[in-house]
């Protein structure tokens, strides 16, 4: 079983990073950020996945966090939220770590670190500069982050992207 700083990482969680990534990777074929998540409920069954649409939507939040919470908090009550897990492609932006947080999902999980992901793209200058559990530490309510976890694997799909 692989760990990320401590925090065990089950073969479904891998899985499901991978699925992220294919998410991303088809986000980014239709035009949009190599960006994917998908959530999941307590029992490994895959609820709902987003994609990317920032570009193809006109839209600067169409993050795919965003995407997916947006949908999942119309169509499940709060009570399975909270035992939910968000897998993403990428390490959640400050906007996407506040939607988590509102969300009332539990447990977030991604594959690629923001400063990596920074790296990757130039280190751009509109970035707000605070991880994920940066945020989600201020909240009254914890949510479990765990990652980076398998980055080498992540940083495939950003290959060749002109950011």
């Amino acid at each position: 079983m692989e760990s990320v700083e401590g925090k065990p990482l089950t073969q479904s969680d891998l899985r499901n990073l991978r699925q992220a990534i294919t998410l991303a990777q088809r986000a980014r074929e239709r035009g949009n950020g190599p960006f994917g998540a998908l959530l999941v409920d307590e029992r490994g069954t895959i609820l709902l996945e987003a994609e990317n649409t920032r570009f193809t939507q006109g839209d600067c939040t169409g993050h795919a966090e965003i995407n997916l919470l947006r949908e999942a908090s119309r169509r499940f009550p709060p009570e399975l939220l909270a035992c939910c897990t968000l897998y993403t492609n990428a390490e959640p932006c400050g906007m996407c770590a506040g939607a988590i947080f509102w969300s009332g999902v539990g447990r977030a999980v991604f594959a690629l670190s923001l400063p990596r992901l920074w790296t990757l793209a130039g280190n751009p200058f509109d970035q707000l500069g605070i991880r994920c559990a940066e945020v989600l530490a201020t909240g009254r309510r914890p949510v479990e982050v765990v990652g980076p976890a398998i980055e080498d694997e992540a940083t495939a799909v950003f290959e060749g992207y002109a950011w």
